[in-house]
């Protein structure tokens, strides 16, 4: 990206290392969630999500939104990329390959981080588990699945670790919302493999002293199933990993337990829960032309960890001087702003353009427009009064911090 331009938004065993393990059958141009029948009795919309089809609403955007804020939603997931890395070196290969600093993560730990490349560019935001003392799950958007798993292979060559996208052996459920702890609680099948019981009491202490990006393994109806406290919705919850044959049974014993306080929701919710969170999504607010620095995310960069990274050169160098960075807008009334609409630092014809927006929507829960932008970083400060041109009308908006919602304490 040259300097002052603003991105454009886009539409959402130790061996050798150098081997990929994979199920995805090559040619395949439409994929099917292992919940697909679930979702389609159900009565659900459906949409293409990087050659995904998946539910996008089952009953109204705004039900389901609220229903997280204030109940709990169940979304699916199961398109999303797992890669195992497995072996003594899968430490050291996570550290050199991504920009946090892997390693100093513990057993039934998660830790958000970058994928970058030689530039210092975004090419996926990511999710680490620890699951072993030499084992680490690697949690890729839909959409850079592949690329992610190439790029590990690639960057785990030379160090003790085997590399093997699991994608297709893995169903992801997500419970978020403020009901989604006492609705794992009190449903029945969970327990902790215990030799040859299923320990439901240790399953229940596990479950309360589990902290946010903290995971355990458990059972479901005995088969297992990784409890993760993490999401992206900015509500408490937790994330569930497990076979797909069992995806269908563990959705329909959540929504049965949880009643009128579990709501199906689907992608388009996902999203303005997300914004309002003020979580960025890759191809909007994330791609190979931001450095991490410019979108908030110069911390999750372990520029003190020892040894080279994949980009740290370009990191350490910093962006220049004029490159944008991300704010949030707030605005007044209901004319909401959407990605790729320009900004400006004045309403009439003569104002200069200082930014683009990457996402944007009415927000459900706090009533009024909120939008996440790239802008000059001379109209980045809070406070600041810009423009953006909504369909020809230019709507006054405020720079504010970001997130826009922060869920009670």
């Amino acid at each position: 990206m040259t300097e002052g331009e603003f991105p454009a938004a886009s539409a959402d065993r130790p061996r050798d290392s150098g081997e990929l393990v994979t199920d995805t059958e090559p040619g395949t141009t439409e994929r099917r969630s292992p919940l697909d029948a679930v979702h389609r009795a159900a009565g659900a919309s459906f949409t293409d999500f990087a050659g995904w089809q998946m539910p996008v609403r089952y009953s109204s955007d705004l039900a389901e939104h609220h229903a997280v804020r204030t109940h709990a939603g169940i979304f699916d997931l199961s398109h999303m990329g797992e890669i195992i890395l497995l072996g003594p070196g899968s430490a050291a290969a996570l550290d050199f390959a991504l920009a946090g600093k892997l390693s100093a993560i513990e057993i039934g730990q998660a830790k958000y981080s970058l994928l970058l490349d030689e530039d210092g560019g975004i090419i996926d935001d990511l999710v680490v588990y620890r699951t072993g003392d030499d084992r680490y799950m690697v949690v890729a958007n839909a959409a850079n699945r592949e690329v992610v798993a190439t790029e590990l292979v690639a960057r785990a060559e030379g160090f003790d670790t085997f590399v093997s996208d699991e994608s297709d052996d893995v169903a992801l459920v997500a419970l978020q919302g403020p009901d989604a702890r006492a609705v794992l609680e009190e449903t029945p099948g969970f327990g902790v493999d215990d030799g040859p019981s299923n320990d439901v009491e240790e399953f229940d202490v596990q479950l309360a002293a589990l902290r946010y990006y903290r995971a355990f393994p458990a059972t479901f109806e005995g088969e297992p199933v990784l409890v993760a406290r993490t999401g992206y919705t900015g509500e408490d919850g937790f994330e569930l990993y497990i076979a797909p044959d069992r995806a269908a049974r563990l959705w329909e014993a959540l929504t049965e337990t949880g009643g009128p306080r579990v709501v199906p929701a689907g992608l388009a919710s996902r999203d303005t829960l997300r914004l309002e969170a003020g979580m960025p999504l890759y191809g909007h607010e994330l791609n190979r032309d931001i450095l991490p620095v410019q979108a908030g995310l110069g911390r999750v960069v372990a520029l003190a960890k020892e040894g080279d990274f994949v980009g740290r050169a370009a990191i350490e160098a910093g962006p220049a001087t004029d490159a944008p960075v991300l704010v949030g807008l707030a605005a007044e009334g209901r004319r909401a702003a959407r990605a790729d609409y320009e900004v400006y630092d004045g309403e009439g014809a003569d104002a200069a353009r200082v930014g683009v927006v990457t996402s944007g929507a009415l927000s459900p829960t706090l009533g009024h427009p909120v939008a996440m932008a790239f802008v000059a970083p001379d109209a980045a400060e809070p406070g600041r009064e810009l423009y953006v041109d909504v369909r020809g009308t230019r709507v006054a908006a405020s720079v504010v911090p970001l997130p826009f919602y922060k869920r009670p304490a």
